[in-house]
């Protein structure tokens, strides 16, 4: 094969490696792009499914360890799950609302709402798409920061965790030039108990914040007048964190540049200035000169004292990689540079070796606030994609399954210090599909070192690094005359902050359905779950069992 043809082979990766090559944020970016469900939409085009419901159920607890207590609970829900994809338009929702009766007194009535979506609509067709997604769901928190995905929350230390994002995103052609660009507006908010430790000090626990995105981007691909691509690309990130009134700005120009050097492998490299800036204004002081705690556990910000800079970079920033496409199934990016004034390195590789099988792996980096980086996780799910779900509580488990990426999320809401942070990780899954039997295995890593800035309370954060990781796995499928689902999951907590705020948990349940008239179903579920936190006395070991009906308009 000559070098032209070469290079034409390599016209529909180059706008992807030119894009990839942009660093971690356009990255993040790209994987937003509402295309990423086109496999999905070419499988089940014109396909719209509504399946709402509601349940009752009787749930039995028994703390094992520590004590021997008992407490039985009745749990009424209604849900709906629905998606919709077509060769315009696709989506998928999960939406759930719980109501849990106590009826021993140490028990305690809760309510909670839990959901995942994903979706898009086209405005114009092959040119402007808008892109929307969102997730509500309950994790078990310390005053440490430490947030874990498991049904051991009681009330005092559940806290639910809301994010939605949305924004259009366009991809059009001039002549040879590729034009693409993206807007997105993000928010995300965490409402829990009011933690004051026993000593007095305040909690560094989320509040809310509000992020903003954009990327614009022009090149021209291979084979198109160069023997090489070239493009050119600017972007903008700002988060607005209430906790403190802490703010993250992050602004960048850069050039690349794509060699095709066979036809499956491409070299990229980009060059381009940089400014970051994390700033925050100081908790208000009372007549002593101590920070004042409102009344919901976290610091009350000083509107009047000036903005003091926390974290600052600017300058030259550079990376060079590596694109592999060896078929349209396959494709590997891995890029290392220069960034935040220290190296980085980020890519992702995916796999379908066949229609029922995918594997997909995500490394990332970047300085972002809890909030921020929730949105671009959930502005990477694929738009086609079912929940996993704990069969007792009905809350979302660490992955969902898709045939067309990942949908981990469980490692990202492993810390929700209210501290602006540099966090890398990795996110690994793989779904398989046998006939109507479906199995998802998920894992990842997340390293999160915090930024405060000197002379206000958040240099207590300063430095401080917080790691998580999980392991979470799901099988169902029919069983005889019903449906059967099995989930487990593991997820170890690491704080920078004190040993007392580790924790290790770990949990296994298993689920059977059979339909008995029409829409009415007879449910079944056990589960096992352990939480060892360094911070109490005794390892925590409760057993559930569920039995219940189920009805499906």
């Amino acid at each position: 094969m000559t070098r032209i043809s070469a290079c034409r082979t390599f016209g529909a990766l180059a706008t992807l490696a030119l894009l990839a090559s942009t660093g971690p944020l356009a990255a993040q970016e790209a994987g937003s792009d509402a295309h990423s469900g086109k496999e999905g939409d070419r499988r089940l085009t014109g396909h719209l499914r509504i399946d709402p419901y509601i349940e009752a159920n009787s749930i039995a607890t028994w703390q094992i360890s520590p004590g021997d207590d008992v407490v039985t609970y009745t749990q009424l829900a209604a849900g709906v799950d629905a998606s919709l994809i077509g060769r315009n338009n696709g989506a998928t929702v999960s939406l759930r609302y719980e109501r849990t009766f106590a009826h021993q007194d140490e028990g305690v009535d809760t309510d909670s709402i839990t959901g995942l979506a994903r979706g898009y609509t086209t405005i114009v067709p092959n040119v402007l798409t808008f892109e929307a997604g969102g997730l509500a769901n309950r994790t078990s928190v310390d005053a440490n920061g430490r947030s874990i995905i498991a049904p051991l929350a009681d009330a005092d230390l559940s806290t639910h965790t809301y994010s939605a994002n949305a924004g259009p995103t366009l991809q059009t052609r001039a002549g040879n030039v590729d034009v693409s660009a993206n807007y997105r507006i993000g928010y995300t908010r965490v409402d829990g108990p009011d933690f004051v430790t026993t000593g007095g000090q305040v909690a560094d626990i989320f509040d809310e914040s509000v992020s903003h995105s954009a990327n614009v981007r022009a090149g021209i691909a291979p084979g198109h007048g160069l023997p090489v691509g070239v493009g050119v690309g600017a972007g903008f990130y700002q988060e607005d964190v209430t906790n403190l009134d802490q703010r993250v700005r992050d602004a960048y120009v850069r050039g690349d540049v794509t060699v095709p050097v066979s036809p499956t492998v491409a070299l990229v490299g980009g060059i381009g200035v940089e400014d970051v800036e994390v700033s925050s204004r100081d908790a208000l002081r009372d007549t002593n000169g101590a920070p004042v705690v409102g009344t919901d556990g976290r610091y009350v910000v000083d509107p009047s004292s000036p903005r003091v800079i926390a974290y600052e970079a600017d300058g030259l920033i550079w990376d060079v990689g590596v694109v592999w496409r060896p078929s349209s199934r396959t494709q590997l990016q891995a890029t290392f540079g220069h960034r935040y004034d220290s190296e980085t390195f980020y890519g992702n590789f995916s796999w379908k070796p066949d229609r029922r099988s995918t594997f997909s792996v995500n490394v990332y980096d970047g300085v972002q606030g809890f909030g921020g980086r929730l949105n671009n996780a959930l502005a990477s799910l694929p738009v086609d994609f079912d929940v996993v779900r704990d069969p007792v509580t009905g809350e979302i488990t660490g992955c969902a399954n898709s045939l067309d990426g990942s949908g981990c999320i469980d490692g990202l809401l492993g810390s929700v210090r209210s501290s602006v942070f540099r966090g890398r990780g990795v996110l690994a899954s793989y779904t398989h599909q046998a006939g109507r039997i479906t199995m998802g295995v998920g894992a990842g890593y997340d390293r999160r070192k915090f930024i405060g800035a000197p002379g206000t309370v958040l240099a207590l954060a300063d430095g401080i690094v917080d790691e998580s990781l999980f392991v979470a796995a799901n099988l169902d499928g029919p069983l005889g005359r019903g449906n059967f689902s099995i989930t487990t999951y593991a997820n170890w907590f690491e704080s920078g902050a004190s040993d007392l705020g580790d924790a290790f948990s770990v949990g296994t349940s298993a689920s059977y359905t059979e339909r008995v008239w029409r829409g009415l179903s007879a449910r079944a579920a056990i589960a096992l779950n352990m939480l060892d936190a360094k911070a109490a006395p005794e390892e925590l070991l409760t057993a559930s069992a569920l039995l219940g009906l189920r009805y499906d308009f």
